[in-house]
């Protein structure tokens, strides 16, 4: 199948797309780089470009001869979309309205959405089923959700099949150690936690230990980016113009701040400080996923269930490139 995937030049885009390449699919990224790293795209499958640029992304599908699209570009800082919801509006909402217009100007009928956990809010229920209730907190997982809506819409009334991939904490990175994250701001627990033995900060902040958790912080399921990659490769091979799907993408393993902290300590082999601070407003006890759907429709199965495999292959990464994709040369591979 030949796939466009929008902000493929980001963290899990990037690895969906590079997981498409190694198993048989024609895989091109369309990026406009605010996030992205071109560094993660291999071989010549960039093409710089913005979702709002309806016109520009219509005739890269056509170029491309795309049959389905995956969709990960997106702004997608909870505390930023706090601040700056206007942002956070017009690029995830208004952009994917581009998107779905180019999808109907050259007839791509398959379509695969980068949704959120974040969808439910602070939903109690622990393993969260696709089910479960959404009530979204951020703006950020609101347009997310209004998002998911939008494709709905656009299924009933033009015939487009679509798969909405709600998924829970990405973490880790290539087994190679070639490939991993690299944000600014960086923002998500693993790459904090090791940048203490790195050096570049002196100690972890936690927020809330006072949780009703078996130790006080905060519970998260964090899957492997390569097995959101292999969850993404079967839905979309699953998805048809008539398919409309959800799947939540989590391990069904959930591991608690200071077990995250552990397993750390425990691969890079030295103790690592951290502090209790007071928690964060929107701060649900615990997030895990129940994949049980995803596992019996699709055969989808983690190849890193515990935490302390994932950690393995992030410390592997952030070692090596400890200043992230600005830690080695830039290949030379954009298309114009």
């Amino acid at each position: 199948m030949r796939i466009l995937v929008t902000g493929g030049a980001g963290y899990v885009g990037s690895a969906c797309l590079r997981y498409l390449l190694d198993n048989g699919h024609e895989a091109l990224a369309y990026d406009n780089l605010v996030q992205g790293h071109p560094e993660a795209v291999p071989g010549d499958r960039f093409v710089r470009g913005d979702i709002a640029e309806t016109d520009r992304l219509a005739a890269t599908m056509r170029e491309f001869s795309a049959e389905a699209v995956m969709h990960f570009a997106a702004a997608t800082c909870v505390g930023e979309s706090v601040e700056d919801p206007e942002y956070h509006y017009r690029n995830n909402i208004a952009g994917t309205l581009s998107l779905l217009d180019a999808m109907r100007q050259t007839g791509v009928q398959r379509l695969l959405f980068s949704s959120t956990c974040a969808t439910y809010g602070l939903s109690p229920k622990c393993p969260m089923s696709e089910e479960a209730p959404q009530d979204p907190v951020s703006p950020y997982a609101r347009t997310k959700l209004a998002v998911e809506w939008m494709i709905r819409d656009f299924s009933v009334a033009y015939g487009l099949g679509f798969t909405l991939l709600r998924y829970f904490n990405a973490a880790g990175a290539s087994s190679d150690g070639q490939y991993g994250e690299d944000h600014d701001p960086e923002n998500h627990l693993i790459p904090l936690v090791l940048q203490v033995p790195l050096g570049r900060r002196e100690r972890i902040l936690v927020f809330g230990n006072d949780y009703p958790t078996p130790d006080g912080t905060c519970i998260r399921d964090y899957i492997h980016v390569d097995d959101l990659a292999a969850a993404h490769k079967l839905a979309i091979e699953a998805t048809t113009p008539t398919t409309q799907q959800v799947f939540n993408v989590g391990t069904g393993n959930g591991a608690s701040v200071l077990e995250v902290i552990r397993a750390c300590e425990e691969v890079v082999g030295q103790s690592i400080s951290y502090e209790a601070v007071e928690r964060r407003p929107g701060d649900p006890p615990a997030l895990v996923a129940d994949p049980a759907k995803l596992k019996s429709a699709l055969g989808w199965e983690p190849r890193y269930p515990n935490i302390g495999a994932t950690v393995k292959t992030a410390w592997k990464w952030h070692r090596t490139h400890p200043n992230g994709y600005a830690s080695k040369p830039a290949p030379a591979h954009a298309r114009h």
